[in-house]
C-alpha cells in the first residue's frame, strides 16, 4: 500500500474504482509530468448520490462533501494512468463546476470540500491553485463536477 493510500485509510476513506467514462474520453491522461483528469462526479458504485441545483434541491454542505468525493475520484483516475499516488510530486491545479441556482453564489465554499480533501491527503503536496464555477447543468444532473491536474516526481 502506498503512503497516500495509507494516509486515506487513516482518514476512514478508501480510494474507488476508477468511474468509467460517460462519453467519448477517458478518465485520466498523462503527458510529460503531468496527469490531467477528466471531469469527476461524485459518483459512488455507479450512481450519483444526489442531483440537482445547489441552492435548491441541495444544501451548499451536502455538495462540498459531493465535491470531496468527487476529489477522492480524481484520485483514482491519477492512479489509473501512474500506477501509484506516492509519485505525485503536486497538486497543480483544481477546477469545479457547480450546478447552482440562480441566486446561489457560494461555489468556493463547495469546492473547497475537494480542496481541503487533497489538503488532508497529501499534505502540502495538495496545496494548489483552483477556480470554482458556478453552471446552469452538469451530466447527470450532478451538482459538482471536479477535476485535477497533478504534477509527478521525476522517475
Amino acid at each position: 500500500m502506498s503512503a497516500v493510500e495509507a494516509r486515506l485509510a487513516e482518514l476512514g476513506l478508501t480510494l474507488p474504482a476508477v468511474v468509467p467514462p460517460l462519453a467519448a474520453y477517458q478518465p485520466a491522461v498523462q503527458s510529460g509530468v503531468y496527469v490531467y483528469t477528466s471531469g469527476q462526479l461524485p459518483m459512488v458504485d455507479g450512481k450519483l448520490p444526489v442531483t440537482g441545483k445547489v441552492g435548491a434541491e441541495v444544501t451548499a454542505e451536502e455538495a462540498k462533501e459531493l465535491a470531496r468525493t468527487c476529489a477522492l475520484n480524481a484520485l483514482a483516475a491519477v492512479k489509473s494512468v501512474t500506477g501509484d499516488l506516492d509519485r505525485i510530486a503536486r497538486v497543480v491545479k483544481v477546477v469545479g463546476f457547480v450546478a447552482s441556482a440562480p441566486d446561489f453564489t457560494g461555489q468556493p465554499g463547495v469546492i473547497n470540500g475537494a480542496s481541503e480533501l487533497l489538503g488532508e491527503v497529501l499534505g502540502e503536496k495538495g496545496v494548489h491553485a483552483r477556480s470554482a464555477v458556478g453552471v446552469a447543468v452538469l451530466p447527470l444532473d450532478s451538482p459538482v463536477e471536479v477535476e485535477i491536474q497533478v504534477e509527478l516526481a521525476q522517475a
